[in-house]
């Protein structure tokens, strides 16, 4: 049994952050890769952000895009926020675990191959008025 665990609880939930967010997880892109396009829409606002998401010839920028949509879905339906005042507040990628596999290779030895995998993040916030 958690000691203090409703004090802990309503701590958390005091403290937490407020700002319409969406992830997406264990996406088959390394995070390196991921993170090029994450920089590109960092500071812009939604409708800048997915024109440059929609145009842009990265393979981690569909995945992106459709995390960027989610986050402004819920901004729209749970905090009745205006798409228009919305911009990317925070944009990154985080690494997921990566799948180990093996390439027979000559002599009967094996290489070892790491398929990694990311974790996609997207934060909205409100433009000051």
């Amino acid at each position: 049994m958690a000691t203090r665990s409703k004090t802990k609880t309503a701590y958390r939930h005091e403290h937490a952050d407020k700002r319409p967010h969406a992830t997406a997880r264990y996406i088959r892109i390394a995070t390196r890769k991921c993170t090029i396009v994450a920089d590109l829409i960092r500071g812009k606002s939604v409708k800048e952000a997915q024109a440059i998401l929609t145009y842009c010839p990265k393979a981690a920028a569909a995945p992106m895009l459709k995390v960027l949509n989610s986050a402004v879905a819920n901004a729209e339906n749970n905090l009745e926020l205006n798409r228009d005042d919305l911009f990317v507040a925070e944009a990154f990628a985080n690494q997921g675990p990566t799948l180990k596999r093996f390439r027979p290779r000559a002599r009967g030895s094996a290489s070892s191959i790491l398929k990694r995998t990311s974790h996609l993040t997207v934060i909205l916030d409100q433009q000051a008025k």
